[in-house]
């Protein structure tokens, strides 16, 4: 029996939005390392760039990297004089991470020019598709959230 896929079928549309999600991170990786930060520093100096002072394990949640990834990776941007590691005056076993200015200033370029090639990506779609798009994509995701599996 030949089972013919229809643009309909879940499976399909499950594909389509794998190997395009695959293309765009392709896209993403590859924009991130022209920027001499690695994957997870830039995530940590990017959380910290919207979100300003956090506590590592804050952000370890935000960019999901383990307690070890954390520390590693607020090491590496330590030693390079991107981030700082400021003690809580409350609570002396809690540590918030901030940019210096120098991190503040690598992170703002960086993340400029990550965002202009992203930019380059979505340029296909007119504004009311890029509305559209969102909108479909924050359905399925929600819809997936809320069910369960059988």
């Amino acid at each position: 029996m030949v089972y013919l896929i229809s643009m309909k079928n879940g499976s399909h549309l499950r594909l389509i939005l794998w190997k395009a999600a695959k293309a765009v991170e392709k896209v993403d990786r590859a924009s991130i390392k022209r920027t001499q930060l690695c994957l997870g520093d830039f995530a940590i100096m990017e959380v910290l760039l919207h979100k300003g002072p956090l506590p590592i394990n804050t952000i370890g949640e935000k960019v999901l990297l383990t307690s070890g990834s954390m520390t590693a990776a607020v090491n590496r941007l330590q030693k390079r004089g991107l981030v700082r590691r400021v003690q809580d005056a409350v609570d002396g076993r809690l540590f918030h991470v901030h940019l210096t200015g120098r991190g503040h200033k690598a992170i703002e370029q960086a993340f400029s020019r990550h965002v202009q090639n992203l930019e380059k990506i979505v340029s296909v779609l007119t504004p009311d598709e890029r509305v559209e798009l969102a909108r479909l994509l924050k359905k399925i995701g929600l819809h997936a959230d809320q069910m369960s599996i059988t």
